[in-house]
């Protein structure tokens, strides 16, 4: 791989990138996370099938993609004349397939040029693969619950079919264990912040929680915990406004303790034409652009809840890794030339 950022860039606390893919490839570390992760697809797709789950194809191109992915940059490609996107994420297309099924997920890669800066947090690639669920009827509560128990299964498989890969890279299953062993726990972004601004971090009160505030709030916790109910300005439009409370949005995150950060996104999905033409209009997006996608919601598509896993983000959770990178056989880091 061939570095164009100063290496003072990399987090002090992550490994030095590695010089050449067969260097990394051959690594003992590599051939245990990516073990794990393999562990953890398994079960993954156990899990979700057990819950009636049918797993489909994602697009990896199409007219649109998501729109609110933090100051990442979307990739275009020529697609015979037309303008199309790489997927930063399929949700748009996740509510598209409820028409079909009930119940899908996808095990689905993403392409987001993420900022330079985000080189430095150990947490970001520009290439990774997300466990895309969604459910048709589903609340934010039925859908943190599927989530909650999927995490959980892929610990507990993992601590029972792969342990010695967890010692060679010195992983403490009984942390995993303990983690996982309770209820995870619940904030809102309105106390997340408060807590924020008490440990010395200025958050802002209308905005996401930001990369530097989840590692404070995560190295806190002693298992993942969900932080809920951001502010209508600062997610997408998909995401469906509180009709009790106006101006909160029935989502979520899931926070990894231990210093790891966030692993998931996920809400109840705005589903309603005229809302969701509102909302586009409201955080800039032009409706226009996404023609085939409110045509679907015109004629009606299900009301549903859902939320994407970082495959690699959980991986380097489970393998108690330092840098995300260490989690994927061909990385792309932010700003770094690389196969």
């Amino acid at each position: 791989m061939t570095r164009t950022l100063p290496q003072t860039d990399i987090d002090a606390g992550s490994p030095e990138l590695p010089s050449d893919p067969g260097r990394h490839l051959a690594s003992p570390i590599t051939r245990s996370a990516l073990t794990i992760q393999h562990c953890l697809l398994t079960a993954a797709r156990e899990y979700l099938r057990a819950k009636g789950f049918v797993e489909l194809l994602s697009p990896i191109i199409g007219p649109v993609t998501d729109p609110g992915a933090r100051g990442a940059k979307q990739v275009d490609v020529d697609y015979y004349g037309h303008r199309y996107k790489l997927m930063t994420s399929a949700i748009l297309y996740k509510q598209a397939a409820l028409l079909s099924f009930d119940k899908i997920f996808y095990i689905a890669p993403n392409v987001r040029l993420e900022p330079l800066e985000t080189s430095s947090t150990s947490r970001h690639l520009a290439e990774f693969h997300q466990i895309d669920v969604e459910a048709a009827g589903a609340s934010r509560d039925d859908i943190m619950g599927l989530l909650e128990g999927l995490v959980r299964h892929a610990v507990e498989m993992i601590c029972t079919t792969v342990p010695a890969e967890l010692a060679s890279l010195s992983r403490d299953k009984a942390a995993l264990v303990t983690a996982v062993g309770g209820n995870f726990g619940r904030i809102t972004h309105g106390q997340a912040v408060e807590s924020l601004r008490r440990l010395g971090h200025d958050q802002s009160e209308a905005a996401e929680i930001d990369w530097q505030a989840e590692v404070i709030l995560s190295r806190q916790a002693e298992r993942p915990f969900f932080v809920t109910d951001y502010p209508k300005g600062s997610r997408g439009f998909y995401d469906r406004e509180d009709q009790e409370s106006p101006g909160v949005l029935q989502n979520f995150d899931l926070i990894l303790p231990e210093g790891y950060g966030e692993l998931c996104s996920g809400s109840e999905r705005e589903y309603d034409y005229g809302r969701l033409v509102a909302r586009m209009r409201e955080t800039g997006e032009n409706p226009a652009k996404y023609g085939w996608y409110l045509d679907l919601a015109r004629a009606g598509i299900p009301a549903s809840a859902g939320f994407g896993v970082g495959v690699e983000r959980l991986t380097r959770y489970l393998a108690g890794l330092p840098a995300v990178w260490q989690a994927s056989a061909f990385p792309k880091v932010p700003g770094v030339v690389a196969p």
